[in-house]
């Protein structure tokens, strides 16, 4: 069974840092490239940050340009995403995202909040 698992959200206090997780299970992961996404309440989901199959390239929101970083590990079957800089606007659920060809996958989201 296909799993994509969040881990790393949580409180954190504006100008702080965090790290994301997504451990992948039941695919090939190494074919797949990566994205984060994330969801405000009231507000559509997003699309922060992907990475390719290999993590040659990646591409980025110019809204998080400079303060997030994706990567991934295909060994550990891992992709990340690097967070600092944080802002109380980054308040929201983190999904991790896998495409290949037609076929995608979902992660069931990571709340992130950021305040004092």
């Amino acid at each position: 069974q296909v799993q994509l698992v969040e881990s790393g959200g949580g409180l954190v206090q504006p100008g702080g840092a965090l790290r994301l997780s997504c451990a992948a299970s039941g695919f090939t992961f190494s074919l797949y490239s990566m994205s984060w996404y994330r969801q405000a309440p009231g507000k559509e989901r997003e699309l922060l940050a992907s990475i390719s199959d290999t993590g040659s390239s990646t591409n980025y929101a110019d809204f998080v340009k400079g303060r997030f970083t994706i990567s991934r590990d295909n060994a550990k079957n891992t992709v990340y995403l690097q967070m600092s800089s944080l802002k109380p606007e980054d308040t929201a659920v983190y999904y991790c995202f896998a495409s290949f060809l037609k076929r995608t996958y979902w992660g069931q989201g990571a709340q992130v909040t950021v305040s004092s």
